[in-house]
């Protein structure tokens, strides 16, 4: 089961929950949710009517909170953690998994130092660690770490929630990539047409040539046939000269008397 699919299971749940309860009551949902080890999309929870209910209410931290996970890295919860509930450590795991999954977005070499910077690590050996462990065993990123150029080549990276303003950007990347999409199939169409062209124009070649070829073949047959030798006569000729020779070889070995 991959990655989508058992999050699927989870954000059921949550939402479920989520739908039958009001209040002060969300925030452990919310605490929950964001400390879940499998779940990494939160705009499914941040939809149930309660918990947008929660904005104005003393319990809107939470609200920001599940906000956070949905679109925010690591960085920005420290720039605004007086604001927000203290984070326990599930929560600070997930907030700096979903931080790689938020650099692999726009970067598929992400330089060490980058991402040590991003994630409060101190060292190589600490930052690898978890990159295996806490991201790739997880399975929300694969890629390779390359320990000569400082960085890790990210293969795949599962997508996180979409961030607002974000859908726009998305849908102008596709209509870009679509039009590019159609000019390569027009291009490929004129090429697919010039060679079906080339084609033709060598089968009419050849067969031109196969037709002179055996139009030769024909006026050679017919010129061997109007010869008014035959092929006996011809052979009867050569025959009468190797006699002639044969004859003049004898008297000369007359000529000579034996001594």
């Amino acid at each position: 089961m991959d990655i989508e699919e058992k999050q699927s299971e989870h954000i059921d749940f949550f939402v479920k929950q989520a739908s039958i309860l009001s209040g002060p009551a969300l925030s452990n949902v919310v605490v929950q949710a964001t400390s879940h080890p499998s779940l990494f999309a939160f705009s499914e929870i941040l939809a149930v009517p309660n918990v947008l209910q929660l904005e104005g209410t003393d319990s809107s931290i939470f609200l920001d909170l599940l906000t956070m996970f949905a679109h925010g890295t690591w960085s920005e919860y420290k720039r605004v953690a007086s604001q927000l509930p203290q984070l326990v450590p599930d929560q600070i795991l997930k907030l700096k998994q979903l931080t790689v999954l938020t650099l692999a977005e726009t970067d598929k070499i992400l330089p060490y130092d980058t991402l040590m910077q991003e994630l409060d690590v101190s060292n190589v050996r600490e930052l690898e660690d978890f990159l295996i462990n806490d991201c790739m065993y997880v399975g929300i990123v694969r890629g390779k770490l390359d320990q000569l150029r400082r960085c890790f080549e990210v293969q795949f990276a599962a997508g996180r929630d979409l961030r607002p303003g974000q859908l726009g950007s998305m849908i102008q990347t596709l209509d870009n990539w679509l039009t590019t999409s159609d000019n390569l199939l027009v291009s490929m169409q004129e090429k697919i047409k010039w060679a079906d062209t080339m084609g033709e124009m060598d089968k009419k070649h050849r067969k031109e040539v196969d037709e002179r070829v055996e139009e030769a073949k024909k006026t050679l047959t017919l010129k061997a046939n109007m010869d008014p030798r035959g092929h006996g006569e011809i052979f009867s000729e050569l025959g009468g000269v190797m006699d002639y020779d044969q004859d003049r070889s004898r008297s000369k070995r007359r000529r000579h008397p034996i001594g």
